[in-house]
Order: structure tokens, then C-alpha cells, then sequence
């Protein structure tokens, strides 16, 4: 007898579902818990494919599936290297539906900051300039390393960082760093519905995080910008009129403007706003309205005392995807780094 495809109580076959993790650190699939018992109705809809942070999933089996055969896959996690790359051309061929999966799949996230150097600058600082390395030898990692015994292979770690749609086609994205529980069981709620968006639909709210925000606005001007271990904010009004980097109003609702009500200013991680092509530009735009001051120098002392660290500050979670993508790359050398 032929084994029948398994059910979920209801006698509905369930589906497949995949879960990756690629350039990141893995606090996605952590969140994915935040949905709480609702996680039991994702067990009874869906058999779990591949999940290589808690299951020992192969991907040779993946490989075998005929292509569409996974109903859904969330990605998490950039491209860097050649592994990565791989596994999101095959899960996108397997896969009928595939989601970026959190800031990193989005937009590059904190890794994508890797773009401001290239390869070589990475792996010196990595093996050899760091206090507590030893390296004598100043060995790197290579690719391909001959042995008496045969050629072993590590996957190619690539000089730029991309996003997961600069690699293959996405059908949706849900942001943040990791994806709030509430957004993350309402996509599993469309996808079980099969009332899916339009395909590109961002899975949030297309507004700003000050719409969400409980704090009092004056529309005040402020003269200094202040880093946050200088100034102790008091609880009820904008931490950006009190002088402090929030990224609220630049950024995409969703989180439930969780941050600025413990004190904490926003700091972009669900990315831009419906219509924003570059997450960092549209920041800069509104911190600019906000300067009191028409003097250039003084603007520009406001700029360098207050953000030492511009394209961390702007660009924090979206250099990759933003449309810089990266640093200048240096002339070639012929070193192959």
C-alpha cells in the first residue's frame, strides 16, 4: 500500500513548510515561539520540511521534492556566501510561496554593515588584527584546500552582502529584528486562509512608528542630538524633541512602538514606509526638518557631535538593501581576495 499524505485532524492534507536561516543570527526562528500555543495550529497545518536551528533536516532531501512541492518557506538571513546563495535558488524553486523573513532577509540587516569593506579587510580583522587572536601564520580560510585524502570544500565567502530578493524572486516580506509575534501569526493566518495580498505586499502597517507611539509631541526644534547613555529621558514626552535618535518617524509600523515605551528610542529595525526607496535617506530628510538652526556650520557641529557614526545610525539595518548597498571597493589587486 502506497502511504497517505498525512492529515491534520480535520482531514485536510496538511502542508509543507520550510524554515532557513542564512546570513543572521537566528533570533527569527527564536521568535517564531512568540506566537505562544498558536504555534500547535501551525503543527497541525503544516509538516516541517527543513529547520536546520532545531531540526537535522538534509538538504538532499530538499533537493529531491519536485519543484512548488513546499507550500511555504521563510527565509531568514542574507546572502554571503556561495551555500547561502544555493539554498535560496533551491528553496525558491521548491517553493510555492517564499517570504522574507525578517530584517536581515529584507534588508541585510546588521550583517550588511559587512559592506563597508571587502573580504580581505574582513578576514584580517577577523584572524588576525583582533588582540586575542594568534595567528602566526596568518592563515585564511580557503575555499578549496588539497589533503592526501581528496580536496575539502568550504562555501565561497562573498565580498558583498545581499538581500534575498537581489538573489531570487520573493512573493512577500515580513520585516523587523526578529518579526513581532502578532505579525508573524498574521501571515500564518493568510496563508491558511489562501486569501493571499498581492505579491511584493510588505505584511505590516503602512504607517510610522510615532502613530503607535503614546508619547506627547510639541513639533519643538532641537539644537543637539544626544547619545543615549548621556541623558536620561523622562517617560512621557518624544524622545526625539528630548534630543535623542529615534528612528520612529521614519520607520514602518508593526512593532507596537515597543521601545520608545521603555524609554528606548526606535532604532528603524522594521525598515522603511510604503513608497520609501531608501530607508536612510528618508530618515536623514526628517531629522533634517527638525535642526533648529539655518547656519551651515552650525548644523554641521550639531551633525558631527551628535551622530559620529552616520552610517550606523542611518543605515543600520539597510545598507544592503539601501541604494548604496555597500562601501567603495578598492581597485582590484589580482589577489583573488
Amino acid at each position: 500500500m502506497s502511504e497517505s499524505a498525512p492529515t491534520n485532524g480535520n482531514g485536510k492534507k496538511k502542508g509543507k513548510l520550510a524554515i532557513y536561516w542564512a546570513a543572521s543570527c537566528g533570533g527569527c526562528e527564536i521568535s517564531i515561539l512568540g506566537i505562544d500555543t498558536k504555534i500547535l495550529d501551525v503543527a497541525a497545518a503544516f509538516d516541517l520540511v527543513m529547520c536546520p536551528c532545531i531540526a537535522d533536516g538534509k538538504v538532499r532531501d530538499i533537493e529531491k521534492m519536485a519543484d512548488g512541492e513546499i507550500d511555504v518557506c521563510l527565509f531568514n538571513g542574507g546572502i554571503r556566501t556561495s551555500e547561502q546563495e544555493y539554498m535560496a535558488r533551491l528553496l525558491r524553486q521548491k517553493s510555492k510561496c517564499l517570504i522574507a523573513f525578517g530584517s536581515c532577509a529584507t534588508e541585510g540587516c546588521i550583517p550588511g554593515l559587512g559592506n563597508l569593506h571587502n573580504r580581505k579587510e574582513i578576514f584580517d580583522n577577523s584572524y588576525q588584527e583582533t588582540a586575542s587572536t594568534e595567528n602566526p601564520d596568518h592563515v585564511r580560510p580557503q575555499a578549496v584546500t588539497k589533503m592526501p585524502e581528496g580536496s575539502l570544500h568550504l562555501p565561497v565567502f562573498y565580498d558583498t552582502l545581499k538581500t534575498l530578493d537581489q538573489t531570487v524572486d520573493v512573493d512577500y516580506y515580513l520585516p523587523g529584528c526578529p518579526p513581532e509575534s502578532p505579525r508573524i501569526w498574521e501571515a500564518i493566518e493568510v496563508l491558511l486562509s489562501g486569501k493571499l495580498p498581492p505579491k511584493g505586499t510588505v505584511i505590516g502597517l503602512n504607517t510610522t512608528v510615532c502613530d503607535f507611539c503614546p508619547r506627547t509631541r510639541h513639533n519643538k526644534k532641537i539644537k543637539a542630538f544626544k547619545r543615549t547613555w548621556e541623558v536620561i529621558p523622562d517617560d512621557e514626552t518624544c524622545l526625539l524633541e528630548q534630543g535623542l535618535l529615534c528612528a520612529g518617524l521614519a520607520t514602518r509600523a508593526g512593532c507596537g512602538a515597543l521601545c520608545p515605551q521603555v524609554n528606548s528610542p526606535c532604532i528603524g529595525c522594521y525598515g522603511p514606509n510604503e513608497d520609501v526607496e531608501d530607508y536612510g535617506a528618508r530618515f536623514m530628510s526628517a531629522l533634517a526638518s527638525v535642526i533648529d538652526s539655518d547656519d551651515p556650520d552650525e548644523i554641521d557641529e550639531i551633525i558631527r557631535k551628535g551622530i559620529p557614526d552616520p552610517v550606523g545610525t542611518f543605515y543600520r539595518f539597510s545598507l544592503a538593501g539601501s541604494l548604496m548597498r555597500r562601501g567603495k571597493q578598492p581597485a582590484a589587486t589580482g589577489s583573488g581576495e
